[in-house]
Formats: C-alpha cells, structure tokens, sequence
C-alpha cells in the first residue's frame, strides 16, 4: 500500500473546528490539579503612586505575565460575547467563539486562584480600537491576541523554574496553539496559514517573542501600566 503525505490544506476543517478546539481544553482542568495553591509565593510591593501593577520576579512574575494575558484575552472574548458578536456570524462562529470565550475565561481564573494573594490585580482594558460589529476586525484581532499568547507562552518557557509549572504553561500554550489555527482557518478556510511561514520558521519552530516584545504589543489594548523589569532576560 502506497504512504502518502496529507496535505495542510484543509486539516483544522476536515477534523471539525469545535472537536479541535475541544480537544484540548480538558488539559486547563489537568493543569489546576498540579498548580492551584502553588508554593513559595513572594510579597510584592505596589508599582510607585499606587498606579499599574508589578507582575514581580522568578516563576511568580512569569505566572503573573500569563495571568496578565488571559485577562486580556478573555475580555476580548466576553465583549464579543457580550455584543452580540458580529454581523452576520455564521452559527459555527458563535459556537467557536463562545468555545473561546470559555477556555480564555478557564485560563484567567486559573491563574488567579493558582497565585493567590501574588496575582496582579484585574487590568483595565481599551478595545476603541477594534470595531465588534465588523467580521473582519473581530477576527483579526483575535488572531493578534491568539498568535501573542502562543509566542509569549513560548518565549516565557525557558525561564520557569519549576518543573510542574512548565508542565502547566506547556498544556495551556497547546489550547491556545488550538485557538490560533481555529481563528486562521475562519479567515482562510482550508488554507495552510493555521501554520504559516509568520508562525514557523524554516526549521519548523515556532515563533517566540520576548517579555518586552509582548508586553509593548498588549499596551495598544491594556491601559494599566505593568511594570515588569524583574522578570528574568
């Protein structure tokens, strides 16, 4: 019998968006077993004048950076929710889009109840900038948030210290892996951009992005300054 490659094209399609998304949400559940009521949580003093948040140092800081971006996302989700969504969505794309609102939600109040009394306090958040009523503005953004908090979750990975929460990062990073190719094939039905040459590199890795990087491109739609010059470089 003749082997033959699948094609990309068409795959995320093929298996059914909500069974893809689906398939990896249980693993948030799997990980609030490992890390709620996480140790050695440290005091972190208030950002100067009492304004922002400071995310703070070593695995806690880097937790709060993660906390830092499903409040972000979620948010988005839940004023997509909230609105109504857009025009003319489709039937499937109120089902996806509510499956994301729940996972991003998930993620969110994992880590504040993961970190406690070491969790930033809840961001402010502008979205003038997106038009909700718009197909194509809502789903580009959540194609920039989806595609940060990949690359954020990559690039934060080597600097965790504690093997449990690395486990964790790396099964939230795979639904969130899951929520980007879903959001790409809506705008590109049965194209390959769910793994496109912007997110894989000749190797086949992915993108990784610094804490800065991420952090500058979240300040377009977080207002509450975040101050994270201890996390590690």
């Amino acid at each position: 019998m003749k082997n033959e490659l699948i094609k990309p094209q068409g795959l995320v399609k093929n298996a059914n968006r909500r069974q893809f998304l689906r398939t990896g949400s249980l693993s948030v559940a799997a990980a609030g077993l490992i890390m709620v009521g996480c140790k050695d949580i440290e005091d972190r003093d208030p950002m100067p004048g009492g304004e922002g948040v400071m995310l703070g140092s070593g695995d806690i800081g880097i937790l709060n950076y993660a906390y830092a971006l499903e409040q972000l996302e979620a948010a988005f989700y839940a004023t997509v929710i909230t609105g109504g969504y857009f025009a003319n969505a489709s039937a499937e794309e109120k089902t996806i889009m509510g499956d994301l609102e729940k996972h991003e939600r998930a993620h969110r109040e994992f880590f504040k109840a993961a970190l406690g009394d070491a969790a930033i306090a809840n961001l402010e958040v502008d979205f003038s900038a997106i038009d909700f009523s718009n197909r194509t503005s809502v789903l580009a953004a959540a194609k920039t948030f989806e595609d940060l908090g990949v690359a954020a979750y990559n690039g934060a990975g080597k600097f965790i210290e504690n093997v449990d929460y690395l486990v964790v990062a790396g099964k939230i990073v795979s639904v969130e892996a899951r929520h980007a190719a879903a959001i790409r094939d809506l705008i590109n039905p049965g194209s390959a951009d769910f793994a496109g040459d912007d997110l894989i590199d000749a190797n086949g890795l992915e993108r990784t992005l610094t804490f800065t990087q991420v952090l500058t491109a979240a300040s377009a739609f977080v207002t509450t300054p975040i101050d994270f010059s201890q996390l590690p470089s």
